[in-house]
C-alpha cells in the first residue's frame, strides 16, 4: 500500500502534488490545510484523512485521528515533539498502539522510530518559506514495515 503524506499547505496545493500522489491508495494530512477546498482536490487523487492544525480552527476536523490503512495504524496529529510528547499524546499511544505517528508543523522533515513507533512529518508543502526545502512523502507499508519515500517540490 502507498499512502501519500502532506502537511502545512496553508491553503497552497502545489501542481505537483497530485502527479507524485498519483496511483497512492490514501492521503494523510497532518494539519494547517487552508481552506476546505484544498481538501476536496485531495480527495479527487485518494481518499484523504486530515486533521487541524494551529491555523483551521473553521474547518470540520478532529485534532487527532487515528485510521489504520494496510494493516497499520497511522495516529495523526499536527504538533507533536516525539521527544517530549505531551500527557494526552503519551494516554494515547499506550491506548491506541500505533505503527507511526504523522505530525507537521515544523515545517521540517523527521523520520525516526523511537520505542517502536514511526515518528514521521512529511515537511511542508505551502508556498516557499522560512529557505527551508518543501517536500511531501509516500509511506510504502508491506509486510515488512513501513519505508518512506520523501519527494521535495
Amino acid at each position: 500500500m502507498r499512502i501519500g503524506v502532506i502537511s502545512d499547505t496553508h491553503g497552497f496545493l502545489d501542481p505537483q502534488v497530485p502527479a507524485l500522489f498519483a496511483g497512492v491508495d490514501h492521503i494523510l494530512h497532518a494539519g494547517d490545510v487552508g481552506p476546505h477546498a484544498l481538501l476536496l482536490a485531495l480527495e479527487a487523487i485518494a481518499p484523504v484523512t486530515a486533521v487541524l492544525g494551529n491555523t483551521d480552527t473553521w474547518l470540520p476536523l478532529k485534532l487527532t485521528e487515528l485510521t489504520e490503512l494496510g494493516g497499520r495504524k497511522f495516529l495523526l496529529h499536527h504538533i507533536v515533539d516525539p521527544r517530549a510528547l505531551t500527557d494526552d499524546l503519551k494516554h494515547r499511544l499506550a491506548a491506541e498502539r500505533p505503527d507511526a505517528v504523522v505530525f507537521g508543523h515544523t515545517h521540517q522533515p523527521f523520520c525516526e522510530t523511537i520505542g517502536n513507533v514511526l515518528f514521521f512529518n512529511p515537511g511542508y508543502a505551502g508556498k516557499q518559506r522560512f529557505a527551508l526545502e518543501r517536500s511531501v512523502a509516500i509511506l510504502h507499508c508491506n509486510e515488512h514495515g513501513i519505508q518512506a519515500e520523501s519527494l521535495n517540490l
